[in-house]
Formats: structure tokens, sequence, C-alpha cells
């Protein structure tokens, strides 16, 4: 990829693995300072900055920090900013899930995923987008869901949390719309919107439709009744639509909640 990013620098929130790891490793290709942030254990996230290191052409760093704490969110965005000297690109990709019907949802589950997938959101963005704007260039891209735009059983939290994130990040756009100009590039929000994507976590869910045959006859099954295009996403592809939307030219993509979801949403 060109770098086209050079001197710029960014944060990925939830990059140790899945979607968050393939869109760092695509931000670091294009010239970014990158910011690893994630949990796991030592040798996971020492597997992922190595693997992000390995594509990019700047420097890359891992940082804790826990989501569901507003406290820990400043720290973390102040020892990044003070790392990185101001943050360019901002991906709020951390989330968690849980699925129970709603009458059964443990409160807990409820209050950690509208923690992690939504408000921690809100608190990164807050910290992040004044320095973007005094800059005159500032991305901010929130991974949210297709259960951002429509609803399945059994995600009550989970949908909840990911259309607030689609709201919020509308909010966000209009606030800071008028920042900046064509050429510095502007101050963008968006939402990517997928829907199954090929990660590991989806595996046990792969196997559940076999029924005896080839994991692609598992995939079709699983992807049946919701997606028409009968195959999944990529990470890979989720993170080429993020570095598009970091791009100068995106400077009137904003406000935008882009579902990458064969047809899902369309029906």
């Amino acid at each position: 990829m060109d770098g086209f990013l050079q001197g710029r620098s960014a944060l990925v929130t939830g990059s140790t693995s899945g979607i968050g790891l393939a869109i760092a490793r695509l931000l670091a290709s294009a010239g970014t300072k990158l910011a690893v942030h994630g949990l796991g254990a030592e040798d996971q996230i020492a597997a992922a900055v190595a693997d992000v290191r390995a594509e990019g052409h700047g420097e890359v760093r891992h940082f804790g920090g826990d989501l569901r704490e507003a406290a820990a969110i400043e720290r973390l965005m102040g020892d990044v900013a003070d790392w990185t000297g101001g943050i360019d690109i901002l991906v709020n990709n951390a989330g968690i899930q849980h699925t129970a019907p709603l009458a059964d949802m443990p409160p807990d589950k409820w209050d950690a995923i509208l923690a992690i997938n939504l408000s921690s959101a809100f608190h990164t963005m807050r910290h992040a987008l004044p320095s973007m704007a005094s800059r005159g260039y500032g991305r901010v891209i929130n991974v949210a869901s297709v259960h951002g735009l429509v609803a399945s059983k059994e995600k009550s939290p989970y949908v909840a949390s990911k259309f607030g994130l689609v709201g919020m990040s509308k909010v966000a756009a209009l606030e800071y719309a008028a920042q900046g100009s064509r050429d510095s590039g502007g101050i963008t929000v968006n939402c990517i919107c997928p829907g199954w994507v090929e990660t590991p976590l989806i595996e046990p869910q792969i196997e559940a439709h076999r029924s005896g045959g080839r994991r692609e006859d598992g995939v079709r099954a699983l992807l049946a009744e919701k997606q028409p295009s009968l195959r999944m996403s990529l990470p890979d592809e989720i993170a080429a639509l993020a570095v598009f939307l970091c791009r100068r030219e995106a400077h009137n993509l904003t406000g935008s909640a882009i579902p990458v979801d064969g047809g899902w949403t369309a029906q």
C-alpha cells in the first residue's frame, strides 16, 4: 500500500486479534504510527505487535486499559497522546457479546456490553476529537455491526449498544463536519457495519451447521437466514474500507453507517 498516512498516528482499540488487528496492520502499512490496544496473554499481545510492526513503516506500541472504566480510558488516551503527539485516526473496534432472551439477560452482562461497546467510544471520542479539529484532519471509525441497523433476537444489549454507537457517531459527525478543509482532509466520523465476518470466534457456529458436510456447507447454512450473498467478509476486507475512509478524498464522507453485509439490510 502507498504510504499516504505517513506522519499520521492511529489508535485501534481491540486490535490484538480479528478485525481490529487487520485494521491496525493495514493502517501501519499505509504509514501510521500505530497504537495497538487490547487485553490478552503476553504472548498474544507480543505476536499482534510483531504482526503490525512487520507490515508497517512507523513505530508500533501496545497500550492496555480496561474499557469498562472511564478513568482507565482517560489514562489510555493521555498515554497515547503523549506518545503520538496527538491521535489523527481513532478506530473504536473493541466489543463483546452475550446472547440470551431479554428477560434472562444477566444485568452485569448488559452493563459490561454497554460500557465496552458504546460508552468507551464516547470517552475515546471526547478526548480525541478536539485535538483532531485543531489540526484540521481527523478520522473516527467506529466498528458497529449490521446489528446497529437491524435487530436480532436474544441480543438486546449488543443491539442497543450498536444502535447507540451509530446514533452517537452521527451526532459527532454533525458537530465536526465544518472543521478543517478539503485540503487538510477535514474531520469525519463514520461507522462500518459488518455482517458475518470470518474470524475464529464463529468457527463453533459454522461447525454446528455443517451436519456432517463440508465447512463451506456449514457457512452457507449459517448465513442462509440473514446474509443473501451466502459468503462472509474477511477481516482484511473490513480493514480496506477503514483505510479508505482515512483518505483525504473521503473528506465529505461523514455521518454514514456503511453496511458490509452481503445484502442483509437490503431485504
